[in-house]
């Protein structure tokens, strides 16, 4: 079994069912040996209950899961919880614990913490919410990824959690922070202009195959900022997905032949406060 996914639905959570039993189960089982891919859904009530339980079961349990690598931890629709009601912990213990893991995967903010934040061989960070705390933020500048190939961040809204500003995210993209990346998504973000126009000529860029900056409410003025670029116009692939473009400016990223994702457009909304990112409740 190279892959498998944990929950308790609603009527599991009702009859008390714990995840702690599933993980429990699932450690005891022969299979556990051979997981590569571990998903946390549903711990039962994750809009009141957080995920501690969850971080400490698996690293009470690490020695089970030799061959883990990619591990998932609030993967829920919308229907089973909303992601501004996750509540999270601090997975830092997560990282310490499974020194081989290549890929961890965050849904949901709410009480959300790294520490400590460091890990010799992780290849792939991403969090899922609608809105980012700039102490998780730091802790991911301030840490430690060697091997970080891709990080693929969901900034959001101060509503929901955002209460930095672009000072917090510059760090990030500081030379020689994350040697080996590849991949950079710095998107679902309400400044997602001021993003923009800080990465387009940051030596960043260089080593990157994919800027993500999608979801957000990225309007003209970012977009010219990345359209003058010659950083940008060597990536690979740039996607602005979901966005506040006017369409003369559509046009010239049509035009320009540079690799860019357009879609998704949401009109031009002049007005700042009727832009919105994509994920944010």
């Amino acid at each position: 079994m190279s892959e498998c996914k944990l929950f308790v639905d609603y009527d599991q959570h009702e009859n008390g069912v714990q995840i702690v039993d599933l993980i429990e189960k699932l450690a005891d089982s022969p299979e556990s040996a051979q997981l590569e891919s571990l998903i946390i859904g549903d711990w039962g009530g994750a809009y009141e209950h957080d995920s501690s339980p969850v971080v400490e079961s698996l690293v009470r349990l690490k020695d089970r899961f030799p061959q883990l690598r990619r591990l998932f931890i609030g993967d829920m629709s919308y229907e089973e919880c909303e992601v501004s009601w996750i509540n999270q912990s601090n997975i830092g213990p997560i990282l310490t614990a499974y020194p081989e893991l290549t890929s961890l995967t965050i849904k949901g903010s709410t009480g959300l913490s790294l520490d400590p934040a460091s890990h010799e061989k992780l290849e792939e960070l991403v969090i899922i919410c609608g809105g980012l705390g700039k102490e998780v933020i730091a802790s991911i500048s301030e840490g430690s990824f060697k091997s970080l190939k891709k990080l693929e961040l969901y900034l959001g809204v101060e509503d929901y959690g955002f209460d930095g500003g672009l000072e917090d995210v510059l760090p990030l993209i500081e030379p020689g922070k994350f040697p080996k990346l590849t991949y950079l998504g710095l998107k679902d973000s309400e400044i997602q202009d001021e993003i923009a126009i800080a990465v387009a000529n940051a030596p960043i860029v260089d080593q990157l195959h994919t800027l993500d900056l999608s979801m957000g409410t990225l309007s003209d003025e970012g977009a010219e900022a990345l359209l003058q670029s010659e950083k940008v116009k060597k990536l690979e692939f740039l996607d602005l997905s979901y966005h506040y473009m006017s369409d003369k400016m559509m046009k010239r990223w049509q035009e320009s032949g540079i690799k860019a994702d357009i879609s998704d457009h949401q009109g031009d909304a002049e007005d700042e406060d009727y832009r919105y990112p994509s994920l944010t409740e």
